[in-house]
C-alpha cells in the first residue's frame, strides 16, 4: 500500500465500545483499544494514501450470539441484575438482529471507495441511535463538570 501510495485499513470493532454493556467489558476494552490504534494509524498513513475506516456494527444477523459465543458454566448471584443480564440463555435477540450483513459489506465497500473515507462508520439504526445517546449524555456531563475541570491548570503568569 506503501508503494502504491493507496489502499484501505478496515478496522471492524462495536457499538460496545461505546455502550460498555455490563458483562461484556473484556470485549469493551478490547475494541476500545483498537478504535484507539486505528485513530493514531489514520494520522499516521492518511500522509500516505492508505485510509483507515474503524465500523462500529450494532446488532446483525451473524453468529455473533449464537454457537460462537461461549461462556463460563459459572452463574454469580450477585450480578443476576448487571452481567448476569448478559448471558447467552438471557439472549433473546439471537436472530432476530436488525442488521442485514450483505447490506452491511455493501456500506463498507461504498465507504472505502469514497474520496473521503470516514474515520468511523457506524453500521445499523441501533448503532447510531446509541452512539448518539453515548455522545449527548459525554457532552452533559462534560458540561456539569467544566468549570472543576478548568480548575487544574497553572495560574497564568501576569
Amino acid at each position: 500500500m506503501r508503494a502504491r501510495k493507496s489502499g484501505a485499513i478496515v478496522n471492524v470493532s462495536s457499538i460496545g465500545a461505546r455502550i460498555c454493556p455490563p458483562g461484556s467489558g473484556y470485549y469493551a476494552a478490547t475494541k476500545a483499544a483498537l478504535e484507539g490504534l486505528s485513530g493514531s494509524l489514520r494520522k499516521e498513513l492518511e500522509p500516505l494514501g492508505i485510509s483507515v475506516v474503524v465500523v462500529e456494527p450494532g446488532g446483525f444477523r451473524t453468529d455473533f450470539a449464537g454457537r460462537s459465543l461461549q461462556q463460563s458454566a459459572t452463574v454469580i448471584d450477585d450480578y443476576a441484575e448487571t452481567a448476569g443480564k448478559r448471558r447467552k440463555e438471557n439472549d433473546s435477540t439471537h436472530g432476530a438482529q436488525p442488521g442485514d450483513p450483505a447490506r452491511a459489506a455493501r456500506a463498507i465497500i461504498t465507504a472505502v471507495e469514497a474520496d473521503q473515507p470516514p474515520a468511523l462508520l457506524m453500521l445499523g439504526t441501533d448503532a447510531l441511535t446509541s452512539i448518539r445517546a453515548v455522545i449527548d449524555a459525554q457532552l452533559a456531563e462534560l458540561t456539569a463538570w467544566e468549570k472543576t475541570s478548568l480548575t487544574t491548570d497553572f495560574p497564568a503568569s501576569a
